[in-house]
């Protein structure tokens, strides 16, 4: 058995059974989740997913150094892509999140040791038996999503947080019958 959400869709059951839950440290891969979240604000996931491969060429294969000197005029023809969510406050979260994510990594070393911080470094293991249990945020989510507001970006509000915390394995939120339970269970970061 696999989590339901994920339905009969081929690209989304892909997501669900080789992504969602494995624990990512790769700072251009957390990235890449920062901008996808925030564009998926209000959509499904799905939408954005079909569209993931439009915002890699759009925004660079998601390299924060090249997304954050961006300028004006490179946004404003973003928004004229229809291969992205043409938002035009979600294009241009795009950049200030890339500049604020190079400033954590010049503080931090990498965006992993301090998102990873959150979580003592190691995936949180849900036993969550159906989808109705899973929460859209949690306290852990509130506390992420200020801190990294007060670090200057935006489009984190906590359920996109802890939407990233899942898709990136920070927490193993798969239903404990789904086969990718166990799975993600024994994956470290």
């Amino acid at each position: 058995m696999r989590c339901t959400w994920c339905g009969a869709d081929e690209l989304y059951v892909r997501y669900h059974d080789e992504e969602w839950g494995v624990p990512v440290c790769d700072d251009r891969t957390l990235f890449e989740f920062l901008v996808l979240e925030g564009a998926q604000a209000g959509l499904a996931w799905i939408t954005v997913l079909r569209k993931r491969e439009g915002y890699r060429a759009a925004f660079s294969g998601f390299d924060p150094e090249k997304v954050a000197r961006y300028s004006d005029r490179k946004l404003d023809e973003l928004l004229q892509d229809p291969g992205i969510v043409r938002n035009r406050l979600k294009v241009r979260s795009a950049r200030r999140n890339a500049r604020a994510f190079l400033a954590v990594q010049e503080e931090w070393g990498a965006f992993s040791s301090y998102i990873w911080r959150f979580v003592d470094g190691k995936p949180i293991q849900n036993r969550w038996r159906s989808l109705a249990d899973l929460p859209a945020s949690t306290p852990l989510s509130d506390t992420i999503s200020k801190d990294l507001k007060r670090r200057g970006f935006n489009f984190v509000g906590s359920t996109i947080v802890y939407a990233h915390m899942q898709a990136t394995g920070m927490v193993n939120d798969h239903v404990v019958e789904c086969f990718r339970h166990e799975e993600c269970g024994r994956l470290a970061p």
